[in-house]
This record gives structure tokens, sequence and C-alpha cells, in this order.
């Protein structure tokens, strides 16, 4: 265990790495296969404010210039190191992303977050939790809207839930990812003018399906397990209990496969 001294000199240390970094897996704007879970309405539930919750101060993830105005599926890795990076999306929300925090604390693991405006907004303490205890932040728009946008819309969606991360957790973030994977309906076109990297992922966990078990989260996470990986979650957007339920075992087995997890600045920094 480190000391919160400590913890929080290894997550400002995390984009200082970030910036040497020279080289990374890109890919052109094409989708891969979009992921299909609804547009997000604000959670209703409430949560009970957490203990303390401190606000880090000018911490920041900005992607270097290599990776601006980029699309990111997977890195690969210098002498392909077993790395592989967990990014949850659609949250901060109600018991399942703390339960998630709880998991990923216990096992030593950090991951990428990318928020959505209105969940953050409905969840402020929970948010800066998530950046107290050392994960990444990426945007994930206000609304996590599919539909085609004119430019001022699509500004809207990045720049309100960028000014909100900000104002509420300290945290200044250039990375993006789109709702469901469209690149095409203007919000990765506005995303990359203001140079943002857009994380999109290697693999997924399939955890939207609303009638697999978790075992089969467990099984489409390790299948595909590839060094680079950027594995897709969710933590929020609806009821993701069978996600919390297949985390531990996700992990479980991914170590004793010799993985070691990172966040997406941490990969960014890892590339051969």
């Amino acid at each position: 265990m480190v000391d919160n001294h400590e913890e929080r000199q290894r997550i400002i240390g995390i984009v200082a790495i970030a910036c040497s970094v020279t080289a990374c897996s890109l890919a052109p704007d094409a989708s891969p296969q979009l992921n299909h879970h609804q547009p997000i309405n604000q959670p209703q539930a409430t949560v009970a404010p957490l203990l303390a919750p401190t606000t880090v101060k000018n911490l920041a993830f900005i992607p270097p210039t290599k990776f601006q105005r980029k699309i990111v599926y997977r890195v690969e890795p210098t002498n392909q190191e077993k790395v592989i990076a967990l990014t949850i999306d659609d949250g901060p929300w109600p018991n399942t992303t703390t339960q998630m925090l709880d998991i990923l604390k216990q096992n030593d693991v950090k991951a990428t977050f990318f928020w959505v405006g209105q969940a953050l907004q409905a969840n402020p303490d929970i948010a800066k939790r998530v950046v107290a205890e050392g994960h990444a932040i990426g945007n994930h728009t206000w609304h996590h809207w599919y539909q085609q946008m004119n430019p001022a819309t699509a500004q809207s969606e990045i720049e309100r839930t960028a000014q909100l991360i900000q104002s509420t957790t300290g945290v200044q973030t250039t990375l993006f990812r789109p709702p469901g994977g469209v690149l095409n309906n203007g919000l990765a076109t506005y995303a990359k003018s203001q140079k943002y990297a857009v994380v999109m992922w290697s693999q997924t966990s399939a955890d939207t399906d609303p009638r697999a078990k978790p075992q089969v989260f467990v099984k489409n996470v390790l299948r595909d397990a590839k060094p680079g990986s950027i594995v897709l979650m969710h933590d929020g957007g609806g009821d993701r209990r069978r996600t919390v339920q297949a985390l531990p075992q996700i992990i479980s087995k991914l170590k004793q496969q010799g993985y070691r997890f990172v966040t997406v600045p941490e990969l960014l920094a890892m590339q051969k």
C-alpha cells in the first residue's frame, strides 16, 4: 500500500510518462462493430455523500501530439509486454461504480472511466472518488446520443462535459470516446478538431447484452485478450450488476495469464 501523497504523485506521473511516447496503433475513420446499448437517461437513484472526497488539482490526461486528432483501437507495446487496459463507460453511476471501485482497489488495478455529463452531474461525489483513487478519465459526451449532429450540438456535447469534469474533479482530459463507437455523426470530427484522441476499443466484454450471464462477459474478454488490448466495459447506462459480478473473475483470470493492468494514458506510453 502507498500513502495518499505517493499515490497522487503516481497519478500525476502518468501524464509526464505519456508525453514521451513516440508511436501508437492508429486506425482510419472507420467504425468497428457498434456497442448497441441505449442512449442514457440521467440516473434517478441517489447516493449518500462519500467521506471527504478530495479534488485533485491540475491533473491532466492530455495525449501527446502523436495521438491528437487520431483514432486509437489498441497499442503494440514494446516486446509485446502483456499489458491490458480496462475502460469503463457511461458512469459515474449509483452503486455500480462504487462496487467496481472497491473491486479495482482490492486487486490493485487502475482503469480508465469515460464519463457521461448527465451521470457526472447526478453523482459528483462518486466521480471525485474515481479520481482520488488514481483512475484515468475520458469524455463520453453529455447525453450519450447516437444521431447525426450539427457542429454546434457536437461542440456542446463534448465541451459541456469537459467543463463539468474539470469543475467537479479538477481533471482536464482530451481523451474522448463516442457513444456506441459511432464515428460519423459529428462528434469524432469535433473532438479531433480540438486535439482529442478518440479512444475506441479492440475488444468488448459485450456486457450490454441483456440475455448474457456474467460468465459470458468473462469468456469474451479472455478469448480476445492480446498485449496492448483496450477492453470495453460499462458501469452505467443501466443495470450493470452482471458486470460487477464478472469483474473479479476477469481480473483474476487475466492476472493468471500474466497480464498487467494499465490505464489508457499508461498504455499509450508503451507503444514500441
